[in-house]
């Protein structure tokens, strides 16, 4: 067994434990909304669920050399994102919106996605997912004291988008979501085999 101190590795060391490490894990593609308007779509895989009683789902986002993302950057400005779950279908033209553009350019358009209306916010979706989730952010804290390496933001899902063909009786079909997670470098999984083991009483 290996024992490291993470105070004597470099970030770029700590970021190859941790995504190694941990995984698989999901793949938030999320849009904002510049003042703008310019609609940013970027996949983020520091995402998982917070809370089910509200909905809530929490979203880390690095900062390069301190600079704070587009998508950090809009959801702090107008409070609203949304979310959506990678699945196989989508995520060539997901992994394409990975690119580092300009503010002043979209990456929707980069990978030809289509941009549909949101109910509860007012930043748009995108079709071409099974799911989405409209997002009202609760909380937002920067993490890493004088000078923040990250923001982590919490937010509140006003609204659910599924597919009819993956949805029945409450419950989501994992096979036809067929979401795909994050692993590291740029490896991606399927699902793979799914077992069931029972709770101990």
């Amino acid at each position: 067994m290996i024992s490291i101190d993470p105070k004597q590795n470099s970030e770029r060391d700590n970021y190859k434990l941790l995504i190694g490490t941990i995984i698989p894990r999901p793949i938030a593609f999320v849009t904002t909304q510049s003042e703008d308007g310019i609609v940013n779509g970027a996949p983020f895989s520091y995402f998982n669920i917070v809370s089910s009683n509200p909905p809530m789902v929490s979203l880390a986002i690095q900062r390069p050399s301190g600079r704070v993302k587009d998508t950090a950057r809009n959801i702090y400005g107008n409070q609203q994102f949304v979310v959506h779950i990678v699945d196989n279908e989508n995520v060539a033209k997901i992994n394409e919106t990975a690119a580092s553009l300009p503010a002043s350019e979209s990456e929707i358009e980069l990978a030809n996605l289509t941009l549909v209306p949101s109910e509860n916010v007012s930043v748009p979706g995108v079709k071409e997912a099974k799911v989405r989730m409209e997002c009202r952010l609760v909380q937002a804290i920067s993490l890493g004291g004088e000078e923040p390496g990250s923001d982590l933001f919490i937010g509140e899902v006003v609204r659910f988008h599924i597919d009819e063909a993956i949805y029945e009786d409450g419950r989501i079909d994992p096979r036809g979501l067929n979401a795909i997670s994050r692993l590291a470098g740029t490896s991606y999984a399927t699902i793979g085999e799914i077992f069931s083991k029972e709770r101990p009483k």
